[in-house]
């Protein structure tokens, strides 16, 4: 498949560009100008510098792709953040412009409490967490719902828990529209695994993946 990845740079888009070359796919990476990308030369990969906030400027990126995946996502806790809503807002006005419909986002389960967690989840953890990072969590929660809000979109939201740098073990457990019970940890490469994992399923069209270990 021809495939875009937007927030390559980062640890869970590093894993998907990887990982995506390894099953043989075609890929773009988009990352801002400033930032670091890690990979080796490789004839199915197409390295792309812009603003993912700005339309024209993916356009290119993502025109004639099978599938578009984001990995965008805030280094900050303290101040206030638009990464991920307003880049998904251009990556969405991309897609429209080119006809794009296959959208997998990486959002974050911490951000939303529903009857997939256990009790000291729910009333203990979580609102600590969503306490600590109330300013990433509101921009993810704005992301999802620009994504929710577009017509004519096969989307995913995929929700891990708390990111680690561990091993691809392939042994991670999914839930539909419904949290983890338990699963408080998972591997970006576990992470990358899940994504690509879903990308020609149709069971998660318009819907939320929820994963953990």
């Amino acid at each position: 498949m021809k495939l875009t990845v937007f927030g390559a740079s980062g640890g869970t888009g590093t894993q998907l560009v990887r990982q995506a070359l390894d099953a043989g796919h075609e890929v773009t990476a988009v990352a801002r100008e400033s930032s670091r990308l890690s990979f080796p030369d490789h004839p199915g990969l197409t390295v792309i510098r812009a603003d993912v906030r700005s339309p024209n400027a993916v356009g290119p990126a993502v025109e004639g792709r099978d599938a578009v995946l984001s990995a965008l996502g805030s280094t900050s806790a303290r101040t206030p953040t638009d990464v991920c809503a307003a880049g998904v807002r251009g990556i969405l006005g991309a897609m429209a412009d080119t006809g794009a419909r296959r959208l997998i986002v990486v959002s974050a389960s911490g951000a939303f409490t529903d009857g997939g967690d256990g009790p000291f989840t729910r009333l203990v953890a979580k609102p600590l967490l969503q306490r600590f990072l109330r300013h990433p969590f509101a921009d993810t929660r704005i992301m999802e719902e620009e994504i929710r809000a577009t017509a004519d979109l096969d989307w995913t939201i995929v929700r891990p828990p708390r990111l680690t740098d561990g091993p691809r073990t392939g042994r991670y457990r999914t839930s539909l529209d419904r949290n983890v019970r338990g699963g408080l940890t998972l591997s970006r490469a576990d992470l990358a695994d899940c994504v690509l994992n879903r990308l020609d399923d149709p069971e998660t069209i318009r819907t939320v993946v929820c994963v953990g270990y």
